[in-house]
């Protein structure tokens, strides 16, 4: 007996209620993250060595001063007491108050955020088209060799560490040639004001990405054109760079599409060394001054907000893949 296939109405509704249904999980799941993430972070955060009040008595502390911050702080209530406290902040919107200044913690965001996302901006446009167009001139020569000499500089850079290439480029061009300034140190916080400052930085964030980028892009373009679906699209007569870049480019995309989110993240919550290095004042450097005046407040909020972001960002990662590759149903 043969199978008669559905309408293509009802096979649109299917697919409709899968999505729908795929979504809802997946925004569950995304909730959940977010909560584990707030668990986590005060739990990581009580865990931390050291005591503020201790570290905000001075040099000599007095037992009774100390007694007295830890009073005035809250710091001598029950973990969980400050927990939920904590917690009911967060949802309307409150991250704390620094113990070190009594500023918000939202303050610090605000001060940080502005230069790391210049970084992560410029970092992610030229990103895109140098870890695609390096992947998929890869791919379109497999076997050659500039696809030998892409994948072996990709895995050469990828293995340097942010440190050492951040060293050697400042040795460089900074300090052997003159051509760029080694930090930014004396410009300001307008860093965009002054371009120069940015591009060792930028060099050094594009360095790993463009590489995983890139070989995703290869791998994922060479297996999409060995695919059943390429090869009857060929045989239906469509040219080459309509197979190759309207049929096997976005299915190449779906994994690159999370890496990208993964390493959007990763600017995003602050590249310590990065910024240590040059001396940004990004949102890294404010986590890494906070852990060291072991301002809780700050560090927790700042983890918070980094969580979020990676969770948002994870999501969306997956509708794009979805969306590129849905035979894959890949998920980050």
């Amino acid at each position: 007996m043969t199978a008669v296939a559905a309408p293509p109405r009802a096979r649109a509704g299917a697919v409709a209620v899968a999505l729908r249904s795929w979504l809802a999980r997946r925004l569950l799941l995304g909730v959940a993250q977010t909560a584990a993430v707030v668990l986590l972070v005060f739990a990581l955060t009580e865990a931390l060595p050291g005591d503020a009040a201790v570290a905000l008595a001075g040099d000599q502390p007095d037992p009774a001063r100390i007694a007295a911050i830890r009073t005035e702080l809250g710091l001598d209530r029950p973990a969980a007491e400050r927990f939920t406290d904590w917690l009911l902040g967060l949802l309307r919107g409150d991250l704390g108050t620094s113990l070190a200044s009594g500023r918000p913690v939202a303050t610090y965001l605000a001060d940080g955020f502005g230069p790391t996302l210049l970084l992560a901006t410029i970092t992610v446009v030229l990103l895109v088209p140098a870890g695609v167009g390096l992947g998929v001139l890869a791919a379109r020569r497999a076997g050659s060799l500039a696809d030998r000499l892409v994948s072996s500089t990709t895995l050469a850079v990828y293995a340097v560490p942010e440190f050492a290439l951040g060293v050697l480029l400042v040795t460089l061009f900074a300090l052997r040639l003159g051509w760029l300034p080694p930090t930014a140190v004396g410009f300001g916080g307008n860093l965009l004001a002054h371009p120069a400052v940015l591009v060792l930085p930028v060099l050094v964030l594009l360095s790993r990405p463009v590489c995983s980028i890139s070989r995703l892009v290869r791998a994922g373009m060479i297996d999409a054109l060995r695919s059943p679906y390429v090869r009857q699209a060929t045989r239906y007569g469509l040219s080459t760079a309509r197979v190759r870049y309207l049929h096997a480019l976005p299915n190449a995309l779906a994994p690159a599409a999370q890496q990208l989110a993964r390493t959007v993240d990763w600017l995003l919550c602050g590249v310590i060394v990065v910024e240590a290095l040059f001396v940004i004042p990004g949102l890294g450097t404010v986590l890494m001054n906070a852990v060291a005046e072991r301002d809780v407040p700050v560090v927790q909020g700042l983890a918070v907000v980094f969580g979020v972001i990676a969770v948002v960002l994870n999501l969306g990662a997956d509708l794009v893949a979805r969306r590129l590759a849905p035979r894959a149903g890949v998920a980050a």
